[in-house]
């Protein structure tokens, strides 16, 4: 077992044992899901594996959490089918704790809240929609906030604590407060950001499915983030 950045085959890992992979997901590639000759954050992960011990046949990897496409950040994959099943029950009943960072426009007030929305998916625009709770499909979408200092004069670091799992939920429900998540044009931004958008899982806590005990991942921040004078330091 260890718990150390690592870097094998492009893959930056967070953390490794017999049950449980966290990785750092880079903006720009996709979790899982993509077609069989485009990469895939689960790709790689299985042929780290099956590269590091030696395996001839199929690796199984179960993904636990999915990130968007455009996010970076903590990714987490299970081992074994047992785990799989524990962590994502983990997950249903909101037994986890998902922390991501992410640098809004504009100066956010108040200081710190809770959101919660209704939303649907809108099909034709590939996106999410807010809606009222009586709509077909319409699932509530809630998280807290806080905002941890303003950066370049014109743009919020927003702390997120997600309690949903909603698709899109963190960059509509930022968007309709009327930050758009810098360099998400989907939902509004009007600022480039230079690799994905600004939103950044840093922080997952789980239950270990055999342990049964607590265990926190953290991922750094991309490179893209210092250019707006952001450190993992700014927790305020």
């Amino acid at each position: 077992m260890r718990q150390a950045l690592d870097m094998t085959h492009s893959l930056q890992i967070l953390y490794e044992d017999n049950h449980l992979l966290a990785v750092v997901k880079p903006a720009g590639l996709a979790t899982m899901g993509a077609a069989a000759d485009t990469p895939s954050l689960w790709k790689l992960a299985k042929d780290y594996l099956k590269r590091k011990y030696k395996k001839p046949g199929n690796v199984y990897l179960g993904v636990v959490s999915r990130l968007d496409s455009p996010v970076s950040g903590v990714a987490l994959f299970a081992r074994t089918s047992k785990a799989a099943a524990r962590l994502t029950e983990q997950f249903r009943s909101r037994r986890v704790k998902k922390i991501y960072w992410t640098l809004v426009e504009g100066t956010v007030t108040p200081l710190s809240g809770l959101l919660t929305h209704h939303i649907a998916r809108d099909e034709a625009n590939r996106r999410m929609r807010v809606v009222g709770a009586t709509l077909r499909g319409a699932r509530q979408a809630s998280l807290g906030y806080r905002r941890l200092k303003i950066v370049q004069k014109k743009l919020s670091l927003v702390e997120v604590e997600l309690h949903t799992g909603r698709k899109h939920q963190i960059r509509l429900q930022l968007a309709e407060l009327g930050h758009p998540i810098v360099g998400d044009r989907k939902y509004g931004s009007r600022r480039a950001f230079g690799g994905g958008i600004a939103l950044h899982a840093r922080r997952l806590t789980v239950e270990h499915p055999v342990r049964r005990e607590n265990i926190t991942f953290e991922a750094p921040l991309p490179d893209a983030w210092r250019r707006f004078g952001v450190r993992m330091n700014d927790e305020g």
